[in-house]
């Protein structure tokens, strides 16, 4: 099964890709969509970003095939309009991978953070650490595109279910042990969040 994690936004769009073949998990690809500048007051206007967004997410689907597009769900925000752009970012998302005719999967950002670190409030760099150590250290450009990538394990992990994972990149994360219910893939890796947020060996 390969499957494509979005981390919708209205400015940057991250994506990772990776397959998962009976008990291997392997990363493909990631990337970011750049389709307005960060800093500042966005110049380009908001539809032009959905036309930017469904064309390069098009691309990348055409390019790695996925069958299972894993999305960020929407989550309130205390900036009003900020939010209503995430969500037509992700509505742009969700209607992408439907006509390409991918099945689509939803997981709160909290889903996706207690199922990597077992933590529901971990910060980005902490995520971005526990996906580095399943898929091995990779050059990520921006923490969308790890949350891309992060989006995607979280969907591996649920579904393998009872089954044992093998980790992939460097090794480093060797075999997975039998999933348990409720626990988290850094648990199952022998792993937790330290006191100051540092990912350690438990």
């Amino acid at each position: 099964m390969r499957i494509l994690g979005v981390d919708p936004g209205s400015r940057l769009t991250g994506y990772g890709c990776i397959d998962l073949v009976g008990n291997q998990l392997r990363h493909v690809s990631h990337g970011t969509l750049k389709l307005a500048s960060v800093h500042g007051k966005a110049t380009v206007p908001l539809e032009q970003r959905l036309l930017l967004l469904y064309q390069g997410l098009s691309e990348a689907i055409q390019k790695y095939r996925p069958q299972v597009l894993a999305v960020e769900k929407v989550f309130f925000a205390k900036n009003a309009v900020s939010a209503l752009k995430l969500g037509q970012a992700r509505g742009a998302v969700v209607l992408t991978g439907a006509i390409h005719g991918l099945e689509i999967v939803e997981y709160s950002p909290t889903e996706v953070k207690a199922s990597l670190s077992g933590y529901g409030r971990a910060d980005k760099d902490q995520v971005a650490k526990m996906v580095q150590i399943i898929v091995g250290k990779k050059d990520f450009e921006t923490s969308d595109a790890s949350d891309g990538v992060a989006l995607a394990i979280c969907h591996a992990y649920r579904v393998v279910g009872g089954r044992n994972v093998q980790g992939v990149g460097s090794g480093s994360a060797g075999s997975l042990p039998t999933k348990k219910r409720g626990r988290s893939l850094a648990e199952s890796l022998g792993l937790r969040l330290g006191p100051k947020g540092e990912v350690e060996r438990s």
